[in-house]
């Protein structure tokens, strides 16, 4: 069946499922995976409600396709966050700056690219990019860390505590106080700082 019928004319052949995936990063970054489903990114794409089912077997596997243009995009803000830092624990502070701005920017975060519903053996490339995205952060922590063990937890607090920042923001507790998403990110980057700080000072 010829599918050009399902969309609008902007579309070229072979164009529908990238779009169906930008859509449905724009969907999230409004409402939030909870907003989130095959249904509403048909309507906002203007295609037909079988349309994306020609793409993606089901909501999982358009989710993943998501969850792999998110990690992408992490992962090149952080990257770029990271680019203009000689110094270990600048770089890695502005990381998790970067992490906290996407997050408010897009609603979007580790907890859908660690969806359990994403962890199977059908996503692989999924998890391989997803690995780009903390080998980044991880080889920075190694940098500042007197041990591997140090260092990942040293991870683990850090994306725990980027994401927290972001999310305090989403759910309105730092905007009633006033705070900025610029604030937001700023305090996220200098409590990272501060814990980075801490970790350098510690040994086995």
């Amino acid at each position: 069946m010829d599918v050009s019928c399902d969309m609008p004319a902007r579309y070229h052949h072979g164009d529908l499922r990238a779009e169906l995936v930008r859509t449905s990063v724009g969907l999230i970054a409004e409402q939030g995976l909870e907003g989130f489903s095959v249904a509403k990114v048909a309507r906002r794409a203007k295609v037909s409600p079988g349309a994306p089912y020609r793409h993606f077997a089901d909501r999982e596997s358009l989710l993943a396709a998501v969850a792999y243009t998110i990690t992408g995009q992490l992962t090149d803000r952080v990257r770029t966050a990271t680019r203009s830092h000689a110094d270990p624990e600048a770089a890695l502070a502005a990381a998790a700056g970067a992490y906290t701005g996407y997050l408010i920017e897009r609603r979007a975060g580790l907890h859908i690219v660690f969806a359990d519903s994403l962890q199977g053996p059908r996503h692989t490339e999924l998890h391989e990019r997803t690995r780009e995205l903390i080998d980044q952060f991880l080889l920075l922590c190694l940098s500042v860390s007197a041990s591997p063990q140090l260092a990942l937890e040293l991870l683990e607090q850090l994306l725990t505590q980027a994401h927290g920042y972001g999310t305090c923001y989403l759910d309105g507790f730092f905007r009633r106080h006033g705070y900025s998403a610029d604030l937001v990110v700023h305090k996220s980057a200098e409590a990272a700082r501060m814990v980075i700080r801490g970790y350098r000072e510690r040994t086995e």
